[in-house]
């Protein structure tokens, strides 16, 4: 088996930007003001925007 430099490696990682790898599933909770229940609120985003999906109200 052939060995991968780590150049080729980051040059791979380069060229498949946009791909499904630069994305997360978050899963956050939100209570009900009504019930008290909790729901939650599953979303597959990019994972550069992670921080302010759970910045949000």
């Amino acid at each position: 088996m052939a060995k991968v430099s780590k150049n080729a490696k980051v040059a791979q990682r380069a060229a498949n930007i946009g791909s499904g790898r630069d994305f997360v599933k978050v899963v956050k909770s939100v209570k009900d003001p009504k019930t008290g229940r909790y729901t939650y609120k599953e979303l597959m985003i990019h994972k550069d925007k992670v921080k302010e999906f759970f910045e949000q109200k």
